[in-house]
């Protein structure tokens, strides 16, 4: 496993951002800057990275390639394309968005996500940006989602052929999945399955935590690393089983001091005892 962070952690130069990083035992980092960024600037950061061995492992877009807004959506799309060109050029793991949503909120939940024509939409979509990127270097991935394709394992399987290309990942984030009781409470028998039919495909991993609340009807909640009910230790040795560089990167938290906990937890857990 190599453990990093969503958080660039306050910094002022690229040289004190890798070295931080490493002297907190972080092996994996996201990379912050985009394709609309100063060139040198994130040549920079590659560098310090490299000298601190820091693998890169996901460059982001999060924005909405399905938009219903056909403007919105070919910007959403060029910019997905200068990320992925961005991730080729640096040797990221992996660019990584989501599917997308049919609704004015980027990442949400709607009835027409699930709409065949959304289907088809989403693979029409990931296909032009691979193609018209052709990256050499890094992966194309979809995150796993709680009400949008992919929303599991084989929804992912059915992705991978329909997009059917070489460049075409899996980004895993089973805590996105947990949205049933069964998937929570026996969430080890869904690792297993998520990693038996994904692991080969995937890239890089999201690390957090799930709660299930005791109200009506079901409510899941995302938490931080341990303030769930997940076997983090069963996800990442069967993670490490698959790849042991599997990067693993901690998102979600809301300040450096949250972040810094957390990878004090997460590391506690492989610490002899």
């Amino acid at each position: 496993m190599k453990l990093g962070t969503s958080s660039p952690l306050a910094h002022e130069s690229a040289e004190e951002w890798a070295a931080k990083h490493r002297s907190l035992g972080l092996e994996a980092i996201n990379f912050h800057l985009t394709c609309e960024d100063d060139p040198s600037a994130v040549d920079e950061y590659v560098k310090k990275a490299a000298k601190y061995g820091l693998v890169i492992a996901e460059v982001g877009v999060w924005r909405n390639t399905l938009d219903p807004d056909e403007e919105e959506r070919e910007k959403a799309i060029r910019y997905a394309a200068g990320q992925l060109a961005l991730a080729d050029r640096i040797g990221a793991r992996c660019c990584v968005n989501i599917l997308g949503a049919r609704g004015s909120r980027w990442d949400g939940a709607y009835r027409e996500n699930y709409l065949e024509e959304t289907w088809e939409l989403g693979v029409e979509t990931i296909r032009r940006i691979i193609d018209e990127v052709n990256p050499k270097n890094t992966w194309f991935t979809i995150e796993s989602m709680p009400w949008m394709i992919p929303d599991g394992p084989d929804s992912y399987l059915n992705l991978l052929e329909a997009v059917d290309r070489d460049r075409f990942a899996v980004h895993l984030d089973v805590f996105n999945w947990m949205t049933t009781p069964v998937r929570y409470f026996f969430n080890e028998e869904f690792i297993d399955e998520c990693f038996e039919k994904l692991g080969r495909y995937t890239k890089s991993c999201h690390l957090k935590d799930v709660c299930m609340e005791g109200d009506y009807t079901v409510h899941f909640r995302e938490t931080y690393p341990g303030g769930g009910g997940i076997d983090l230790p069963h996800l990442i040795r069967r993670a490490e089983e698959t790849d042991p560089d599997m990067p693993f990167i901690i998102e979600h938290l809301s300040s450096d001091e949250e972040y810094l906990s957390s990878i004090r937890y997460v590391r506690s857990l492989f610490s002899p005892e």
